[in-house]
């Protein structure tokens, strides 16, 4: 399974731009990629994109947990199961059914069609991973700090929020993880010009893999496999204390 991603690695320092033949070792490939406009147009589209649908999932995501968890209301069910849907609907549908929409209202694709789109299935993301951390807390800790004199967002801020941090974080990186890799997705809902790194990847290797590229998909991998490590450990760390 990981020999593909060590083929890919061993040629993104190969110096001929012909990814068939080893001529040599050379660090030129990965010098390159901070010299490309388009690359770090792409970039800092795709960071633009993340760290947006993130940051309103984040919030989102962690009421929309909370409220599952510890409110009862009707049709909590169905809601529980819409909610989560996006995580087993393949993203080709998902992507379809948002250009559908968008189209439906007249609503011209940009940079934050994007992000709109992206906030779905971040949030599904972000509420499963606080959710499983919510089930493991103790639910009278907070109707102790409303004996002692909290208001309910008192207790939630300061007793609850500090509790589901490490939940909250990983779904978060975990979330940001999969934004920044999107392609299905970004590609139906971008306005022209608003090229995502995944996009900008794709449309150069229609001509043929060059090691620049190799590169970029090793940066990526390097990239996605830390932050997934570190969600992973604040998850674990979590559950722990």
């Amino acid at each position: 399974m990981y020999l593909p991603i060590l083929v890919l690695g061993f040629y993104s320092f190969n110096q001929s731009p012909y990814s068939a033949t080893w001529q040599g070792f050379t660090l030129d490939w990965y010098r390159k990629l901070f010299s490309d406009d388009r690359i770090l147009s792409a970039l800092n589209n795709s960071l633009i994109v993340a760290f947006c649908a993130v940051g309103i999932s984040a919030v989102l995501g962690t009421l929309m947990a909370v409220g599952l968890a510890r409110y009862k209301f009707p049709g909590k069910s169905l809601y529980r199961g819409v909610a989560y849907l996006p995580l087993i609907i393949p993203d080709i549908a998902i992507a379809v059914a948002t250009l559908v929409f968008l189209a439906a209202f007249a609503i011209p694709l940009s940079l934050w069609t994007i992000v709109a789109a992206h906030i779905v299935f971040c949030l599904a993301y972000v509420g499963l991973v606080v959710g499983s951390r919510l089930n493991n807390l103790d639910p009278h800790l907070e109707e102790a700090a409303l004996d002692l004199g909290a208001t309910p967002v008192q207790a939630f801020i300061k007793v609850l929020v500090p509790q589901l941090m490490p939940g909250i974080i990983a779904g978060c990186l975990l979330a940001f993880v999969l934004s920044l890799d999107d392609f299905l997705i970004a590609s139906f809902t971008a306005g022209s010009g608003y090229n995502t790194l995944p996009m900008e990847i794709f449309s150069r290797i229609r001509t043929g893999v060059k090691p620049d590229i190799n590169a970029l998909s090793m940066l990526l991998i390097t990239v996605s496999a830390i932050v997934a490590f570190i969600a992973e450990f604040m998850r674990i760390l979590g559950e722990r204390k």
